[in-house]
């Protein structure tokens, strides 16, 4: 599941993944704490050179589980602060650093491989996991809204008052991951892209539930219960 900011891809991607009973990989939880590391090393995100090094020194592990949303960063549970402002401002030239895609996306196709392996399915989520990271995915859905409902929708979860501030931060990290030279966010070109404008939460995860089920895919996300 692909898309930007303010589609409500979190919120329904771990949803989706906890009524399916399967496994739930936040991609982009892992370009954060990646962005983290740089900044505690005192490196400029916009120094590839620096950025690549530090990063691969980096252990980052997550929590699977859609239950919880644990991150941790060598060792270290990081997974509030890596919401923060500072690592928002940062994740974006560092997850276009060629080199740290390179390492994370080889990290979330062996999570992505185990959890096939396991016989229990995953939910993925990112910028990229359709083009790039299992291309060979057998749905893929992107997201996407207006611009004005997607700052509206970030700013209420950030508890952030300037709304119009809000939305110009996401024009400029829309434009950043779209623009960028390595795996740039775009719709892979058989997924099925969902307006979620006007859709709530269990709109859109009646939707979604729909697809699994046209795709045959409920019968291997689900263990021993009926969605």
């Amino acid at each position: 599941m692909d898309g930007p900011a303010g589609t409500g891809k979190s919120t329904v991607a771990r949803r989706l993944a906890a009524w399916l009973d399967a496994r739930y990989l936040d991609t982009g939880a892992m370009y954060r704490a990646a962005a983290l590391g740089v900044l505690r090393a005192g490196v400029d995100p916009a120094d590839p050179t620096a950025v690549s090094e530090v990063v691969a020194r980096r252990h980052i592990e997550v929590d699977t589980d859609p239950d919880t949303s644990c991150v941790l960063l060598d060792g270290e549970d990081v997974s509030r602060e890596i919401r923060g402002s500072a690592v928002t401002t940062a994740v974006s030239p560092v997850s276009a650093v060629s080199r740290v895609r390179e390492l994370l996306v080889a990290q979330q196709r062996r999570i992505i491989s185990d959890a096939a392996a396991g016989g229990g399915g995953i939910v993925v989520e990112g910028r990229d996991i359709g083009t790039v990271v299992v291309p060979d995915a057998p749905l893929k859905v992107f997201l996407t809204a207006t611009a004005a409902q997607r700052a509206a929708r970030r700013a209420a979860q950030d508890g952030a008052p300037d709304v119009a501030e809000v939305r110009r931060a996401v024009d400029r990290r829309d434009q950043f991951d779209s623009s960028r030279a390595t795996s740039p966010m775009c719709p892979a070109a058989d997924a099925v892209e969902l307006d979620t404008t006007a859709l709530d939460v269990d709109a859109v995860l009646g939707r979604l539930h729909e697809l699994a089920v046209a795709r045959g895919l409920v019968g291997l996300a689900v263990r021993g219960r009926t969605c």
